[in-house]
């Protein structure tokens, strides 16, 4: 029987997810306007987000540490060019620390629902602790939405999963308590995850089966370990530390020379596709060269740095094949090719995309549910990527569309946090009781987007999790941003006013 609390508690702000986007809202609230009435809630019982739930082995960050990190809390003493998720996890917990945000959090709930009440000018969300039916009611001023974009992992879709008698256990919910030693060992997928995995297992076990479903590039390895005397100047020399993420910001900004269906892009592309495939066929054993090696554009899909993955694939003890899974049986996996016996499956299979809080019902204005509001523009999308009309004090941190597809996302989400504070501004000083974008600025942002990733290489014809199909039969790509993360800065940096309504405007005194 489910049984609700009678009382409510409340915060000025309230943030769904205590990942990046979580701790860096929190974080931004007290350096801009000195708001410490936060309260953050979280499915699982540590901070931390995605890099708290990946824990499997050889788990680490595909964008370089430098920039995958808050511009307003550089961190000098990264190990690694691309760091590990447990190092990732530690910096997280420093920043929540020396923000006290650990004390405004609400771990180990599920929110079920959060309702705009219209004549309070108020959310109200309803959570309840994952291992009981005792819901809760929290009330607040301002929601954000910061529960990230690759978080419930996909099912397996080869049937008969329930009959195996051995593990199985996806990438996301890897148990460390499990001893592969030995073992035979089946693994679905072939993208950054599975790259990772493998070289970290391969040796282990006894025997590695890699079933590949799909082609990925992959890039030479820029990943090395910072020597201790530069982390030593990037900590003590003025302003170095700043150049250097900048200089990687740069590097990083080169690979969007691709995206374009241009002819220029197309030459950038193919020398970038020469150098991939060079260095794959270098390196992965030639009887794999055929399933491993794409036939399409460098870029549609999200490059992977090659972590040592194409040079374990020379093991006596793996095999990989591209034969098609059929069906899972008690003890193996019968392919096209045959059967491959199993005592641990591994899925590596990848998560539910272009979807955002599809197990929390939002509700807005009049009773419309942010699903419905979706289902009207044809998929999910949001004005400047973190507001929709109708969800008044409401904002997606890295919403839709806010995935960058060649470097970090935490620029991103830092862009909408700073963004959102500028919007809400005007509320907090009491001008106003709640902002709201206009629908036609939504509408507009929404077209001009999807018309734009029409003519990138996200377009250009391999199965990506960044498109998928959308009313009418026509594409709708819901994850990446089709310009440079020096134009989102820009974008977030100068609101245009006009498109955004507060319920006291004639109170406002602001430019268009």
């Amino acid at each position: 029987m489910n049984v609700s609390s009678s009382e409510t508690s409340y915060s000025q702000f309230a943030c769904i997810g205590a990942g990046f986007s979580g701790i860096g809202l929190g974080a931004s609230l007290k350096r801009w306007y000195g708001i410490t009435d936060i309260r953050i809630f979280d499915r699982h019982t540590q901070l931390g987000g995605t890099w708290h739930i990946s824990k499997y082995p050889g788990c680490a960050c595909d964008v370089p540490s430098a920039l995958y990190s808050f511009s307003f809390e550089p961190n000098p003493s990264w190990t690694r060019i691309l760091p590990s998720s447990q190092e990732l996890w530690q910096y997280l917990d420093h920043v929540a620390t020396k923000y006290d945000l650990k004390s405004r959090m609400t771990l180990g709930v599920n929110v079920e629902s959060a309702t705009w009440i219209e004549a309070r000018s108020r959310w109200t969300i309803t959570y309840r602790p994952v291992d009981s039916d005792q819901f809760y009611h929290h009330e607040s001023d301002f929601l954000f939405a910061g529960t990230g974009q690759l978080v419930t992992p996909r099912e397996l879709d080869v049937p008969g999963i329930e009959r195996f008698q051995g593990l199985v256990m996806h990438s996301a919910r890897w148990r460390g308590d499990v001893d592969l030693k030995g073992r035979k060992i089946v693994l679905f997928g072939n993208g950054c995850t599975a790259a990772q995995i493998v070289p970290s297992i391969v040796h282990e076990t006894g025997h590695l089966t890699q079933i590949v479903r799909s082609k990925h590039w992959i890039m030479p390895p820029i990943d090395l370990q910072i020597p201790g005397w530069v982390r030593f100047l990037l900590r003590y020399v003025p302003g170095l530390l700043r150049l250097f993420r900048f200089i990687v910001f740069l590097l990083a900004e080169k690979a969007l020379r691709g995206f374009p269906l241009t002819p220029s892009a197309a030459k950038f592309r193919a020398s970038r596709r020469k150098m991939a495939e060079r260095y794959m066929r270098q390196t992965a054993p030639a009887k794999y060269h055929e399933i491993l090696i794409p036939d399409w554009e460098v870029g549609c899909k999200r490059r992977i740095f090659d972590s040592g993955y194409l040079k374990s694939l020379h093991a006596d003890n793996i095999t990989l094949t591209n034969s098609k899974a059929l069906e899972i049986l008690p003890n193996s996996v019968r392919t096209t090719n045959g059967f491959h016996e199993a005592d641990v499956l591994i899925l590596a299979n990848g998560f539910i995309t272009n979807n955002y809080l599809d197990n929390i019902k939002i509700t807005g204005i009049k009773g419309i549910t942010l699903s419905e509001h979706w289902e009207s523009f044809g998929g999910p999308e949001a004005y400047n990527c973190s507001a929709v009309s109708g969800f008044p004090n409401f904002f997606l941190l890295l919403g839709p569309n806010s995935v960058t597809g060649h470097t970090s996302a935490i620029m991103a989400s830092e862009n909408s946090i700073n963004y959102a504070l500028r919007i809400i501004k005007p509320v907090l000083d009491g001008k106003a009781k709640s902002v709201n974008i206009r629908r036609e600025a939504e509408k507009r942002y929404s077209d001009k987007i999807q018309h734009a990733l029409q003519n990138t290489v996200f377009s250009s014809g391999c199965a990506s999790w960044y498109v998928r199909s959308a009313q009418g039969g026509k594409e709708w790509n819901a994850m990446t941003y089709p310009w440079s993360q020096g134009y989102y800065w820009y974008e977030n940096l100068f609101p245009v006013w006009r498109d955004w309504e507060y319920d006291a405007a004639d109170n406002l005194k602001k430019d268009e």
